[in-house]
């Protein structure tokens, strides 16, 4: 099909309006897709067999399954004791508590998969216990929502599953493998920043280290950090697929909420289960209609023309690299992660395989840059729960962020130019 510039325009250009608008981001991108096809004269039947398409799958389904275990075990008291198990550990340090925030992220996002659970479980229990210990209110939540992107990258992740699906030929199990040293060095990059914060600040130091109490809190831990063995080990060893493995953490997380930590009963189970019906029809509206709107993009041939347009810029890989990770960035800015990873992977995904990028690490570079984006106005959803749970206004949280904003350039920065760091796990237990 020849390019049809007008319809392109329309496209884009509707879907920027509505943007600025700050219309909903799926009834945006839904639109957008309308006002192109009857430019180009196709009959809407073509969006909804589009819509149906884009969630007619069957790796799809584990979303909803690791949606729906992050509700349960978000609020069926797991959040306790990954807390406890974190300071045991890491609480003895100069800024002890900041440094457990970044820890317990890197546990519970295993559990949850997700930033904004993260930001809204673990946020209410520990930014009012940092500010009750002479933490800054901003601080707190700064480090609240940065440290939470570490449950994008830790598997399991809802957003490694679309990603797998949007760049096909890629296997979760190895996305999920290739999570746990970038999510660690995220981690480490962000403890680096707080600890600095830290001692200028003279925020305090926890109890000290015993061996004894971090033995005791990993016993009352285990049944939470099991969660993630039966996911990540079942798909990585081949014993289940992603959908099926998502579909037994389910069973597993409600069994422990209820009947090991008692943190719900069973009018708690229904209410979670409703929250996370709210979640999960918004992420499902967003994979169809994103769907639905990559289909123009294909038809019109508008990867062809973006990948001609960003490597017509440069030869040179790292400036390509450095080119792809803006785009992302600038992305995360006004779009939210689904549409991301649906839209642009089969944009970009062929630029970054042209210089030497492997499809799980850019998967990897995907995540941690849309994880950014969770962070910054305006859509920056994230960074809207961090403020709503701490009542630390918007502005103060933002300028607070700052410092975490650059640990987190610096983490992307070596997950992009030092490949071994997403690929070794991998080439490790997935031959």
């Amino acid at each position: 099909m020849t390019p049809d510039t007008a319809s392109i325009a329309i496209l884009l250009g509707s879907f920027l309006l509505l943007i600025v608008l700050r219309v909903p981001i799926a009834y945006a991108v839904g639109l957008s897709t309308v006002f192109c096809l009857l430019n180009m004269g196709m009959n809407l039947t073509t969006l909804a067999t589009q819509l149906v398409k884009g969630i007619w799958s069957y790796s799809l389904m584990a979303v909803p399954f690791f949606i729906t275990m992050g509700c349960l075990m978000g609020t069926g008291g797991i959040s306790d004791k990954l807390v406890a198990l974190a300071n045991s550990l890491v609480g003895w340090m100069r800024g002890g508590l900041a440094m457990v925030n970044v820890v317990d992220s890197y546990f519970f996002g295993g559990i949850s998969g997700s930033a904004a659970a993260d930001t809204a479980s673990l946020g209410s229990i520990l930014i009012p216990m940092m500010v009750e210990q002479g933490y800054d209110d901003d601080f707190a939540t700064a480090l609240t929502i940065t440290s939470s992107v570490e449950g994008i990258l830790v598997p399991p992740s809802h957003n490694m599953v679309i990603y797998a699906t949007s760049a096909g030929g890629v296997s979760v199990g190895a996305l999920f493998m290739a999570g746990y040293i970038p999510g660690a060095i995220l981690a480490l990059c962000l403890m680096v920043g707080a600890y600095i914060i830290s001692v200028r600040r003279g925020y305090p130091k926890g109890q000290p280290f015993s061996l004894k109490g971090f033995i005791k809190q990993c016993a009352r831990s285990i049944w939470a950090l099991a969660a993630i063995l039966i996911v990540v080990v079942g798909v990585v060893a081949g014993v289940f697929t992603a959908t099926e493995s998502a579909a037994i953490a389910v069973i597993y997380s409600l069994f422990v909420s209820v009947y090991v930590y008692k943190g719900l009963n069973w009018k708690g189970v229904w209410n979670a289960l409703s929250e996370c019906v709210n979640t999960l029809s918004v992420v499902m509206i967003l994979i169809a209609t994103s769907a639905a709107f990559g289909y123009c993009l294909t038809i019109l041939q508008v990867p062809q023309f973006a990948a001609n347009a960003i490597t017509s810029l440069s030869s040179n890989p790292i400036v390509l690299a450095l080119l792809l990770n803006l785009i992302l960035l600038i992305l995360g800015c006004i779009m939210d992660m689904a549409p991301i990873i649906l839209i642009a992977t089969p944009i970009l995904l062929p630029i970054a395989e042209s210089i030497g990028i492997d499809k799980v690490q850019f998967g990897i570079m995907m995540m941690l840059n849309c994880g950014i984006g969770l962070l910054t106005p305006p859509v920056g959803s994230v960074l809207f729960i961090g403020s709503a749970v701490s009542k630390v206004p918007m502005e103060r949280v933002v300028k607070a962020t700052m410092p975490f904003y650059l640990c987190m350039i610096v983490a992307l920065l070596l997950i992009t130019f030092i490949p071994e760091i997403s690929l070794f796990l991998p080439s490790l237990f997935m031959q």
